[in-house]
């Protein structure tokens, strides 16, 4: 089960990285065209926005996956083993409350726009709102294998890092995590 969740992050990763390639083909072809031809390419700016929310929604999801997301855990800290468990579900059961409040709102706007062309490609705006879905749905399942874990004693919030301190943090463990466990002690 592991190999194929951790395939379907890389499917994930792969598909944010052809994304941005997307984005940047079609807003500098975009550009270009306008400057140097005078012309342009009418679908490029309602693509160009998809991918871009598309590409945010699908590495909110990595990144949730990662523990990536910035957040303050100092009280979660400061608390006993048991009041911290219990705060940290407190929080899980929010956060999932707010998932699904998204996953239900993104569903609606889906059900919706099924047959609302976008103007200038005429993909449906389903596709557009089905973003919210692609983020929603592993999102809950996420958090709730992290509540779980918290619940059964699998995490410990005392010691695990549920969140990042800062982007540094983050942008340095990604090159060298020795030296940022190190930098983190002092």
């Amino acid at each position: 089960m592991t190999r194929i969740i951790d395939f379907y992050f890389l499917v994930l990763k792969a598909t944010i990285a052809l994304l941005l390639a997307g984005m940047v083909v079609l807003v500098f072809g975009n550009v270009v065209l306008r400057y140097a031809f005078n012309q342009g390419i009418t679908s490029s700016e309602e693509l160009s926005r998809m991918f871009f929310v598309w590409l945010t929604f699908l590495g909110a999801v990595v990144a949730m996956r990662e523990h990536g997301h910035l957040g303050v855990d100092s009280v979660l800290r400061r608390l006993p083993p048991t009041a911290a468990r219990m705060a940290a579900l407190a929080g899980h059961a929010l956060m999932l409350l707010a998932t699904w409040l998204m996953i239900s709102g993104a569903w609606t706007q889906t059900l919706i726009n099924v047959h609302v062309a976008a103007p200038a490609t005429g993909i449906s705006m389903a596709f557009f709102y089905g973003a919210g879905l692609a983020f929603g749905i592993p999102a809950f399942l996420i958090l709730l294998w992290d509540a779980f874990a918290i619940a059964t004693g699998r995490i410990d919030v005392t010691t695990v890092e549920l969140v990042r301190d800062s982007e540094e943090q983050v942008a340095l463990e990604d090159h060298d995590p020795a030296l940022a466990k190190l930098v983190t002690k002092h």
